[in-house]
């Protein structure tokens, strides 16, 4: 009978390499398990560690052996109600000091215009983009992989190309179609975006080494992955921008509002946990978020529809708050005369008031069902990064921003709310009529002696209806006649 073998102790390199053992392991490394890594992740979770808006994860670290059940998973969770008041009031300051920073950078770029606004999204999405590609840089280093890195940033090059193509085509065609240079670029637009990824693709299968097919072709999905959730999204933000700054403005404050106020809740009354990926989200907090984000965005919407600069569509990247812009205003934002039943008018009269009808937008009608997504179901775009993080047993996705972790676990909900306030805005609100872009772009596709003949046509429509005159528009002959 053969005496069984005792465990072996880990050594100092392998208690190192577990941290990150987790990542390598998703994505389908062929690392043994105690191959050092190079980065660790050995800090100590306790109750007062939380960052601000991910304050009631629970994190999971590995012991320093790297052996057996996290230190995390056995400590008890204490909800922030019920810690001690020195840690509680220590986090609040940190979190509320870069909140209100954060919210004057955001007003700023606000009032210094569209083009201002692109840039924040456009740099928000390539360090969100940078911080979940890291998770997977780590390993890559160790098996030495050529262009991993260079490969990473060029399909997020390639994607941006082609949606922040498409927008611009589709929002400025009155510029893009009359412009010789913009022109070919426009019209061959997704042909030169398809060629520009058939050469990444091409490049990735060059550079397969044998002995790593598993894993590179994790990271070639784990990229594809990235530019979905990440890209894609921030391009239905970008949609938002050009429609009219308050379809960018309204859903981002909601989203803060639903965070600050549900923050708030837990702060002083959460006591019963809501969900056990965030064991420290109470469902207090939830409920007092979303009425509160309800009342928010009534308030909001009653205040912004007053400024064209907010409604207006982006028609110059150059303007700012102060360019005193004007445009007839989509109907969303016009108040409505709603009558009022005969039980509310005596209600209203019991307060002193002697009108029997309200004035309503339809914009702040719309603005509650826009608050309900940001208080009831855009949290699981944060609940899903707090799975994400569990599953690679990280804290946050960084540290950039104090009391609040990185910039991933700021924007976790900001892009599922981008793109249902695109979905909503396509489907309830937007006026469809016929542009002058739709239009030129329509006429570049006809052959050279038809677009002469639409000019022509649209020439005598002008001077019959007294807009143009007779003589002062004249029809150039052909090249050919000008050689004789």
């Amino acid at each position: 009978m053969t005496k069984p073998k005792s465990p072996k102790r880990s050594s100092p390199a392998s208690a190192k390499g577990n941290g990150h053992h987790a990542v390598g392991t998703a994505l389908g490394s062929d690392l043994p398990a105690s191959a050092p890594t190079a980065m660790t992740v050995d800090a100590p979770s306790s109750p007062t560690s939380s960052n601000g808006k991910h304050l009631s994860e629970g994190h999971h670290h590995h012991n320093s052996n790297g052996t057996g059940p996290t230190a995390a998973s056995k400590e008890a969770v204490v909800l922030l109600a019920d810690q001690s008041a020195k840690a509680k009031w220590a986090n609040w300051s940190v979190r509320t000091l870069w909140t209100l920073i954060m919210i004057g950078g955001f007003f700023a770029c606000v009032a210094a215009g569209p083009l201002f606004v692109i840039l924040l999204v456009v740099m928000v999405q390539g360090l969100v983009y940078k911080e979940v590609i890291y998770l997977a840089a780590v390993p890559s280093r160790e098996k030495k992989l050529p262009w991993f890195r260079a490969m990473n940033w060029y399909f997020l090059f390639s994607t941006n190309y082609f949606f922040y193509g498409e927008s611009l085509i589709h929002y400025f065609q009155h510029v893009v179609f009359v412009d010789a240079f913009l022109l070919p670029f426009a019209t061959h637009h997704r042909f030169i975006s398809f060629t520009l990824y058939v050469i990444g693709f091409v490049f990735f299968v060059a550079n397969l080494k044998k002995g790593h097919y598993r894993f590179q072709f994790s990271q070639f999905a784990w990229t594809h992955m990235t530019l979905l959730l990440v890209v894609c999204q921030s391009h239905f933000i970008i949609n938002n921008i050009f429609e009219g700054l308050i379809w960018f403005f309204l859903p981002v404050s909601l989203v803060i509002a639903n965070d600050i106020w549900a923050y708030i809740f837990g702060f002083f009354w959460g006591k019963t946990p809501l969900i056990k990926l965030s064991p420290k989200k109470t469902v207090e907090g939830f409920v007092g978020g979303w009425i509160m984000t309800i009342v928010f965005g009534m308030l909001f919407a009653t205040l912004f529809l007053r400024y064209p600069y907010m409604i207006c569509p982006v028609k110059d990247l150059r303007a700012t708050a102060f360019s005193g812009l004007t445009c007839d205003p989509n109907p969303v934002f016009v108040p409505v005369k709603h009558y009022l039943k005969p039980w509310m008018v005596s209600l209203v009269r019991h307060l002193g008031l002697r009108n029997n009808y309200v004035m309503i937008a339809p914009l702040q009608l719309h603005a509650i069902f826009m608050a309900c997504f940001a208080s009831l179901i855009a949290p699981f775009g944060g609940f899903f990064a707090s799975g994400f993080k569990r599953a690679f047993k990280i804290k946050d996705f960084g540290q950039s921003i104090p009391g609040h972790g990185g910039i991933t676990d700021r924007m976790d909900c900001q892009f599922l709310m981008g793109l249902f306030s695109y979905m909503y805005y396509q489907s309830f609100i937007k006026t469809s009529a016929v542009t002058v872009g739709f239009v030129l772009q329509t006429a570049t596709k006809l052959k050279g002696p038809e677009q002469m003949e639409l000019f022509d046509h649209l020439r005598q429509y002008l001077i019959g209806q007294g807009l143009l005159d007779e003589d002062s528009c004249v029809i150039m002959p052909p090249k050919e006649a000008w050689v004789s």
